[in-house]
């Protein structure tokens, strides 16, 4: 049975210096104990600040909060592929749908894409509160799913915006339904070294609104990376939210973080 699983924002375990000490949990992930029912003796898995992972026995509570003993430690995993999923916005719930299983495959930010043809408009009034539901949906995702960290989320971007900031990716996989069967994914990416993205030259994925995007978006994001190609998910035209959960789970199959032979 896997553990429980929560991030620290500030604290840093190694600097602990008693064998028992009281874990700085988040309002909410304190809230989550407590809704777990976790008694002393139990095990909780623990990211730090600085990404390394304990196992912590829990030895009593401070109110809310736990206090705890470390039961074992190993640092940091080894990095991930960084990959950005720039997606369109959708209507209802589907964009949410998208970000949470996108997290459990190992996408480590997203970029809301508000393209020509997205039917949903965001206020920038609203925004703010959005990114809130939407961060918080993505911790939960990665508490569940045993993620090494908590994936971004980035302002929303426009066509041209998502061409200024896609210039530091190392590659773009732009996903048209109007491209050529022959340019796959798996051909954009047959070069390509897992250890090559990181956070500073990311691997960035555009998955389009509902309507798709148009062929002058695909030219402005074209030209703003070498790296970039348009690719094809097969013959079958995939509703907006099943894009964007098929683009990143073949891209990190490739990439070897779901199976693939990298």
């Amino acid at each position: 049975m896997s553990l429980a699983r929560f991030f620290l924002e500030k604290q840093v375990l190694s600097n602990e210096s008693d064998e028992t000490f009281v874990l700085r949990l988040a309002d909410d992930d304190a809230k989550h104990i407590s809704v777990l029912r976790l008694k002393e003796e139990e095990h909780i898995a623990v990211i730090d600040a600085h990404g390394d992972y304990f196992e912590c026995a829990i030895v009593g509570f401070e109110g809310k909060l736990p206090i705890v003993r470390i039961a074992s430690h190993s640092d940091s995993a080894a990095a991930r592929p960084y990959v950005v999923l720039a997606q369109g916005l959708a209507k209802a719930d589907r964009f949410e749908l998208v970000i949470r299983h996108a997290t459990e495959l190992g996408v480590s930010a997203f970029i809301p894409y508000a393209s020509k043809r997205c039917v949903v408009k965001i206020a920038a009034s609203k925004e703010q509160s959005k990114r809130e539901r939407w961060q918080a949906i993505l911790k939960s995702a990665a508490m569940q799913s045993g993620q090494q960290s908590i994936p971004q989320i980035l302002p929303v971007m426009g066509t041209v915006q998502l061409a200024e900031w896609a210039v530091r990716a190392r590659s773009m996989l732009i996903c048209w339904e109007e491209a050529d069967f022959t340019q796959t994914l798996h051909n954009a990416l047959l070069d390509m070294d897992s250890s090559s993205f990181t956070k500073e030259s990311p691997l960035v994925i555009v998955v389009g609104p509902e309507g798709g995007l148009e062929p002058t978006e695909i030219d402005i994001l074209r030209s703003s990376n070498e790296a970039s190609h348009v690719i094809s998910l097969g013959s079958s035209i995939l509703r907006t939210e099943t894009a964007g959960i098929v683009a990143p789970a073949l891209a990190l199959y490739e990439l070897g973080q779901l199976g693939g032979t990298r």
